[in-house]
């Protein structure tokens, strides 16, 4: 038994370092596996699955061709991608979770999340996530003509990263008690997330544990949970 998580790839045309690092991990790495799971921010940006960008019709093409090899494949919504939908996941052979997702993982109950939701203290953020989120406002949004939603990303985008720039560090990481609450309504022993960019292994209180995947930059990261355990791993992207 082998399983992969991945996170914060955020895959973007001005990135293709990370592009080809991916394609790499597909080839060389998943197919081994016996599922992979993508939680959240796996793109820069989603427009919406009528995007016909070469990058994301690449992708799209390059997770089919790992979901018929065997490999199951899970797809999260993250704060930067939260328009998958049908049309995505037939393109791509993946299955789309819900955020969280309670799944047996090694014997152990695991909750799989995003983790954006957990960061509570950054009011501005959770306001916006709760619009973002509303099936009447995403309905609006892909009314709009392509163009029209490549534009409101990019502002959307640079809203974001100077918004992000002027905020304290501690206030866009999780909360410990909306991690311990989510953990304990949901019964979880473990909980892996993404979000923070903080790749971290945490132990906590009753011996559960916090796993954070790390985004993919100058390094990528995956967690694999196989029959030795739980293991964090990076490596240089080229």
């Amino acid at each position: 038994m082998s399983v992969l998580f991945i996170s914060d790839l955020h895959l973007d045309e001005s990135r293709p370092n990370v592009t080809q690092a991916f394609y790499r991990f597909l080839e060389e790495r998943a197919p081994a596996a016996d599922a992979l799971y993508i939680l959240g921010d796996f793109f820069e940006v989603w427009i919406g699955d009528d995007d016909d960008a070469p990058l994301a019709l690449d992708v799209q093409e390059q997770l089919r061709r790992l979901s018929q090899t065997g490999t199951a494949l899970y797809i999260m919504h993250g704060n930067r991608d939260f328009l998958y939908g049908d049309r995505f996941c037939q393109n791509s052979g993946a299955t789309l979770l819900t955020d969280p997702s309670r799944i047996d993982l090694a014997g152990k109950s695991c909750l799989l999340m995003h983790g954006d939701s957990l960061c509570t203290d950054d009011t501005e953020y959770m306001a916006f996530r709760q619009q973002a989120r509303n099936p009447d406002w995403q309905a609006q949004l892909l009314s709009q003509p392509l163009e029209a939603r490549r534009q409101l990303a990019q502002q959307l985008r640079q809203q974001s990263q100077s918004m992000s720039a002027m905020k304290a560090e501690d206030i866009m990481d999780v909360n410990a008690e909306a991690v311990a609450d989510i953990m304990s309504r949901q019964q979880a022993e473990v909980l892996i997330h993404g979000h923070t960019h903080r790749p971290a292994q945490h132990s906590l209180e009753h011996g559960k544990e916090r796993w954070v995947l790390g985004d993919w930059h100058e390094k990528a990261w995956c967690i694999e949970v196989d029959d030795r355990g739980i293991r964090l791993e990076s490596w240089s992207i080229a």
